[in-house]
């Protein structure tokens, strides 16, 4: 049985709370009265101070402790939380990223200048230095709790917390014994006692909360306030360490029975997030993965399944076979859907570069983002962290000017960059919206021109204009910054959705800004197919990407020729045959098939010799050797055991195009 390293499990949690104060302070530049996020921010910041020493990350609980300090303060309404503020805390949260994570690599310099920033903004903030701060009288609470009896086994340590304790103000610690057994029948690895804690903080009631996060679950806990000095006869508070006994008949500390336990942890806030989230679990993405690997191998043992059924007789066998595929078809959507994941924590990521990159440029910068809660496997997630990057940098540089020329131009002085998500069939079409100069078309002409890209005097539709920018080494840039002009990100990004069997549509309207939209698909693990053959092989078609299939008979085959255009309703559609792309040497059939596709708004035709049917793709990656076909996305495994390869047709439609243009410039 594995055990939990608990300092993992620290930083786990610490992850999480970096970003939810990120956030926090993100917001609180624009609403710097908003009570809930300095709450949010300040209980942040005490969780990772808490969570810090009780787990042996002494330098992070120490940096911390300056910073809840200052929020401390801005909690009180003694300090407004000005931009200054904000962008000091923004460092911090940085620097203690970095002592948690990299703690070999922080620099103790760079703590004590952070620190001294956020000691002249409090300074300034307050009118006066730290130390002329009014002092306020202390409240007093009364804490008391029993740990789980295995406690100790399970590696919670009693005193950790307890020290924790004293960290927020004078504390007396008494001990009460009457569970205690006697000497022979001690167990060492239990916990017996039960402490009654008496405090006097400036903290609230949260802070003393946060100290028992990690043991809520099982552990008796009450937190009460002290409000008459009666309460605090029998145990005055001093700032001291001792334990004090207290008898075995002191009723005050006894059980409390459930229906007095009003003020006890369970009826707060803290205890409500953790009753919730006893009802999800961390799992390790790697065995997400595996459970995928394991249920594709599923699918393809069902899909075998059924080929023998379909040539068996036998009506049991047949039943059992529909029965499995269903079954598997389940387990296949339910596992697909664990591994989805809402876009909006990847966009969440881009509102600190966005703030940054506005301070860095002079420029001021709107954030909108429009359907978060839209999912999208976590693999394409994670994988567009970087294309995303580039092309909010490429708006912000590029796209948007400064508030004197969008004020010259009629515009607001803020810029926008929207960035939304939205389901569309079985893709996902991520987009990245500026509302600033727009593409300039003569200067994309001009350098295209310049590099052969584009044959002077040519007249290529926006499209294949704009469709330009995407290629290696292509720039626009008259200087290079350090945010662009070098002909790399855009390179990168349409490497990546490549990569994603994905494609870029660009938009930009003369002086209307710019939308680029990524076109994803859903998962890039299982995905339903039409498998076709052309000669002897198998080639499975992203069910997705198919529009419709028309047959082709000999007569309007032996028309085509020379031509490669099917006349599709009034609409004529540029077709490729497969069987001449795959050198297939068998006769064809006498009645081929053709299969529309899209990508974007662009339609071609696929020539084949058999439509077998739709099939559940579990897509496998080729190997290095084959990192060059580009007309191949992958392969997948056929109920008979034999591989059959999957088209990418992003790039079957640009080859379509490339050759409807060849017989448009020799017609």
């Amino acid at each position: 049985m594995s055990t939990i390293d608990p300092a993992q499990v620290f930083l786990q949690e610490a992850q999480e709370l970096l970003e939810q104060l990120e956030q926090s302070l993100l917001d609180l530049e624009h609403t710097p009265n908003d009570s809930e996020l300095i709450d949010t921010a300040f209980r942040a910041l005490h969780t990772i101070k808490g969570s810090g020493a009780m787990f042996g990350f002494d330098a992070v609980a120490a940096f911390t402790h300056h910073v809840e300090t200052a929020f401390d303060l801005v909690r009180k309404g003694r300090v407004t939380p000005s931009r200054e503020l904000v962008a000091v805390a923004l460092a911090a949260k940085d620097q203690m990223r970095l002592l948690i994570e990299q703690p070999e690599n922080a620099s103790a310099t760079l703590c004590d200048a952070i620190l001294a920033d956020l000691s002249q903004v409090m300074a300034a903030a307050t009118g006066s230095g730290s130390d002329d701060v009014e002092q306020t009288v202390p409240d007093a609470w009364r804490i008391r709790f029993r740990l789980p009896a295995d406690a100790m086994a399970t590696g919670t340590n009693p005193l950790l917390l307890l020290d924790e304790l004293r960290t927020l103000g004078p504390a007396t610690v008494q001990a009460q014994i009457e569970g205690v057994p006697a000497l022979e029948d001690i167990d060492p690895s239990l916990c017996y006692l039960r402490w009654v804690v008496t405090l006097r903080t400036e903290q609230p009631r949260a802070a003393i909360e946060q100290v028992f996060l990690f043991v809520l679950d099982d552990t008796e806990l009450e937190i009460e306030r002290i409000v008459s000095e009666p309460d605090l006869i029998d145990a005055d508070i001093v700032p001291s360490a001792e334990v004090v006994v207290l008898p075995r008949d002191d009723r005050r500390t006894g059980p409390v029975p459930v229906g007095q336990q009003s003020t006890a942890l369970a009826a707060t806030p803290a205890t409500a997030r953790a009753t919730s989230s006893a009802s999800t679990i961390r799992v390790p993405a790697e065995r997400l993965d595996e459970l995928m690997d394991r249920v594709g191998e599923l699918v393809i043992a069902q899909l075998r399944l059924k080929q023998i059924a379909a040539a068996s007789d036998d009506v049991a066998v047949k039943g059992v076979a529909e029965e499995i595929e269903r079954l598997s078809l389940e387990l296949r959507d339910t596992t697909m859907g664990v591994r989805m994941l809402p876009i909006g924590q990847l966009f969440g990521r881009f509102r600190r570069l966005i703030h940054d990159l506005a301070r860095e440029l002079g420029k001021k910068i709107e954030l909108v983002t429009i359907g978060e809660e839209t999912e999208l496997d976590k693999t394409v997630i994670e994988r567009l962290n970087d294309p995303l990057i580039h092309l909010i940098r490429n708006a912000i540089d590029h796209g948007l000017e400064d508030p004197e020329e969008r004020a010259a131009a009629g515009k607001r002085p803020t810029g926008r960059i929207t960035l939304s998500a939205r389901h569309v069939g079985a893709e996902v079409r991520v987009s990245i919206a500026d509302d600033g100069r727009g593409l300039d078309r003569a200067r994309i002409r001009a350098r295209a021109e310049e590099n052969g890209l584009v044959a002077p005097g040519g007249r290529p539709t926006d499209n294949e204009l704009f469709q330009v920018i995407l290629l290696p080494g292509f720039s626009t840039a008259k200087k290079v910054t350090s945010l662009s002009g070098r002909g790399v990100g855009l390179d990168v990004v349409k490497r990546t959705v490549d990569g994603l069997r994905g494609t870029i549509d660009i938009a930009s309207p003369v002086g209307s800004g710019s939308e680029m939209t990524l076109r994803l698909p859903l998962t890039l693990a299982i995905i339903d197919g039409l498998l076709v053959r052309v000669g002897r092989g198998r080639y499975v078609i992203p069910l997705s990407a198919v529009e419709e299939c028309v047959e082709l008979s000999t007569e309007e085959d032996a028309r085509s020729r020379g031509r490669s255009f099917l006349n599709l309703r009034g609409d004529l559609v540029p077709f490729l045959r497969l069987r001449e792309l795959f050198n297939a040497k068998e006769p064809a059939d006498h009645y081929q098939k053709v299969v529309i596709v899209s990508a974007g708004e662009l339609r071609v035709g696929l020539v084949v010799d058999q439509v077998i049917g739709d099939h559940q793709t579990v897509i496998k990656s080729l190997s290095k050797l084959h990192a060059d076909v580009e007309i191949f996305s992958g392969a997948t495994i056929l109920g008979d055991g034999t591989v059959a390869l999957i088209l990418d047709i992003a790039h079957l439609v640009e080859q379509g195009q490339r050759h409807e243009e060849r017989l448009k410039a020799a017609s």
